[in-house]
């Protein structure tokens, strides 16, 4: 649940059915729409506070841009926040009340094929103290991706680049991974790093990399995982796994961290972990490999070629069917 100050939370209360293994989908509105669908989506507005509040809840516009998630100014509109309506447009909560307020979602025929960004926020302003004239406005909000279009949806996918040791002035670690997004859905990035077989044997981790890095489909940008300043330099070998919703993708490099003030070499990969339907399809040859060969193989022992191939070409007398001797 989203929350500013511990003054009003948000959350998310349903999400579509083939998308509820989703962590994304559960916490944002993530959903592909054919031009002319119409969704619902409910949400729960929560105070927290032991005040009476008065929660405005509305859409606004958000982009993509230097690889985060950036919400507009104030109210600020765009295509999407245009087929949004809400059943409520404002909540009177008593002191930890909470309400519900559904969303609909209604996509125009003619709308054009490509993703879409915006956020729906409850906010709510703080009354001003005594003597004072600045009241200030807390709000949280539910993010929103969707991609219209017709057929189904675009694949989400992203590939795991160069990995880069680093230290600040001050000494502290820190491993830059390089991430390409590589699907037709934006994707949110998290993950942790983990050392291992460094000096004697040693093991540091997992370290969480840090939030907020957000890539539209094909951009590429870096998550940054910041360590322990008494680390050791190494070499140590860094397994690097990232996830954006149902997508994860992991690789091992050996890296040594450089002296103060310095950024290290680029790590060399050890290991790379395939895609779930790299290593089906991997699968799925090596079956078709190990049962040829048995097919091969129990060919031979009864003398008859194997189901499919032809027969192999021999003499044959012509006598029997009349006329001369012939081969073929």
């Amino acid at each position: 649940m989203g929350s500013d100050d511990g003054t009003i939370g948000i959350r998310l209360l349903e999400a579509p059915t083939e998308r509820r293994s989703d962590p994304r989908a559960l916490r944002y509105i993530v959903d592909h729409l054919p031009p002319g669908t119409t969704i619902k989506r409910q949400l729960l507005i929560v105070n927290r506070t032991d005040q009476t509040r008065r929660v405005d809840v509305y859409p606004a516009a958000a982009t993509l841009e230097g690889a985060a998630f950036r919400f507009g100014e104030g109210r600020a509109e765009n295509e999407l926040t245009s087929w949004i309506t809400l059943d409520e447009r404002s909540v009177q909560l008593e002191p930890w009340a909470e309400a519900r307020v559904r969303a609909t979602i209604t996509v125009p025929p003619t709308a054009s094929r490509g993703e879409r960004y915006g956020v729906v926020w409850a906010s709510t302003a703080s009354t001003p103290r005594a003597g004072g004239e600045i009241t200030q406005v807390h709000r949280v909000g539910v993010r929103m991706y969707l991609d219209i279009g017709p057929g189904g949806e675009p694949a989400s996918d992203f590939s795991i680049g160069e990995v880069r040791p680093a230290r600040s002035p001050e000494g502290e670690p820190s491993l830059t991974v390089q991430v390409n997004n590589t699907g037709g859905r934006a994707i949110d990035l998290t993950g942790a790093v983990t050392l291992t077989d460094g000096p004697a044997g040693s093991r540091a981790g997992p370290f969480p990399v840090g939030q907020g890095v957000t890539l539209a489909p094909g951009a590429s940008g870096q998550v940054v995982a910041r360590l322990p300043a008494a680390l050791p330099n190494g070499p140590w070998k860094a397994e690097v796994n990232l996830e954006s919703g149902l997508v994860k993708r992991s690789v091992t490099a050996q890296i040594t961290f450089p002296d103060p003030g310095q950024v290290g070499k680029r790590g060399s990969v050890v290991s790379r972990i395939l895609s779930g339907w790299t290593v089906a399809a991997a699968v799925a040859g090596l079956l078709l490999v190990v049962g040829l060969a048995l097919l091969a193989r129990r060919s031979r022992r009864s003398g008859r070629p194997p189901t499919g191939r032809p027969l192999p070409s021999r003499p044959v007398s012509s006598t029997a069917a009349g006329g001369r001797r012939t081969t073929r």
